[in-house]
């Protein structure tokens, strides 16, 4: 143990010395997080800011209901509102030449009708920009007419039903004045889910975690390259020793520089990933995942460039696939199997912990990439060893 330790202490020593580790694994990925940020970052962040608006308006009602629209429309919480009041029979042209945004004329026997459960017309005119604010407002007079209209049917079912007259009037104004039975509530996108700023990081990070831990490798092909392979052989510790410290040197790589990207891109691009206990456990698991396609690696190639390039076609496969630029819609059984995916695994585990999770939450996707790992390490086994024939 003592040696396998030694081993891996001298390897980070080199490995921290080599300037491409810091380039391929740090400044790399904060540069490309960088550039899709300033491309793509601002996208579904976007919030909808309404303008002042101007209504050209006509009362003749002398009751409480024309009054009631009118300062409704007035007092509107989500924009400003001007009500400019001109003769009825100015309503339309003065909508139309100012550039206003909408024109109202209530008539005269406004109140009475409604209350009497009559038909009232109330003409509306719509301003030629026919901007978003328009049909806010218009959404705002027909909401407004229809709960008035839903006083007048509750006070004529009320006087069918033989109540008096003075219950009636309450249950009227009552319907009339109420909130509605349903409301729309704007709310936050489910747990489990990322923005899309945290997205690109946590991709960018699972994507280049699959070529940091490849160093690893390069260090143990380059110990054979190098002859000095053999003589580490010649020493008393096993094959399985060395392979397995070639293995944690990539592993620590892979966390430290993972925790790193993660850390910064949350500075940088003011995205939160939740509890970091939660997501240090998610960096370990999905490190281990990737390590442990370095063992295939190891056995399949013989050369440095071979592995470079096998890591390379490895990390592209899993990374785009996971998601790490954008998510990847699909259904069925390509669904299912991407799911497998470690570095999509560890983008859902960064998003429930995002979104409040808890360890017990992320299990699942914590079990895929412990699960890829072993069969991963597993498959390695039956793989040739083309790199000791040599």
């Amino acid at each position: 143990m003592r040696g396998l330790w030694t081993m891996v202490a001298n390897d980070l020593r080199l490995r921290i010395r080599d300037k491409s580790v810091f380039i391929f694994s740090l400044i790399v990925p904060l540069a490309l997080m960088g550039v899709l940020n300033l491309s793509f970052g601002s996208f579904g962040t976007d919030s909808v800011e309404l303008k002042p608006a101007v209504v050209v308006a006509n009362s003749g009602d002398g009751g409480q209901l024309g009054s009631a629209l009118l300062e409704t429309l007035d007092t509107l919480s989500v924009m400003e509102v001007t009500i400019r009041t001109v003769p009825a029979g100015d309503v339309s042209r003065e909508t139309k030449d100012s550039g206003a945004d909408l024109g109202i004329v209530l008539p005269a026997d406004f109140t009475t009708a409604v209350t009497a459960g009559r038909p009232v017309a109330v003409q509306v005119v719509q301003g030629d920009a026919a901007r978003m604010e328009t049909n806010v407002l218009v959404s705002v007079v027909d909401g407004l007419l229809e709960q008035f209209s839903a006083g007048t049917v509750t006070a004529t079912a009320g006087e069918r039903a033989g109540l008096p007259h003075q219950v009636l009037g309450d249950l009227a104004r009552q319907t009339a004045a109420g909130t509605p039975a349903l409301s729309l509530s704007e709310g936050q996108a489910a747990s489990g889910q990322l923005s899309l700023k945290g997205s690109l990081v946590a991709g960018q990070a699972g994507l280049f975690l699959l070529f940091t831990v490849g160093f690893g490798v390069l260090g143990l092909l380059a110990e054979r390259e190098g002859g000095t392979l053999a003589r580490l052989e010649s020493a008393p510790v096993t094959r399985g020793s060395i392979v397995t410290a070639k293995a944690l040197v990539g592993f620590i790589l892979g966390v430290a520089a993972t925790a790193v990207l993660l850390g910064v891109g949350s500075l940088l691009f003011g995205v939160s990933f939740g509890s970091p206990a939660v997501v240090a456990l998610l960096v370990l698991a999905v490190a281990a995942a990737a390590t442990s396609l370095t063992f295939i690696v190891a056995r399949l190639v013989r050369t440095a460039e071979q592995a470079n390039i096998a890591q390379s076609i490895l990390g592209m496969i899993l990374g785009i696939a996971g998601g790490a630029f954008f998510p990847i819609q699909t259904s069925g059984f390509l669904a299912s199997l991407m799911d497998l995916n470690p570095v999509a695994a560890f983008i859902r585990g960064l998003g429930i912990s995002a979104g409040g999770g808890g360890a017990a939450d992320v299990a699942v996707p914590l079990v895929i990439m412990l699960g890829f790992a072993a069969v991963a390490t597993l498959a390695s086994r039956l793989v040739p060893d083309r790199g000791s024939r040599g």
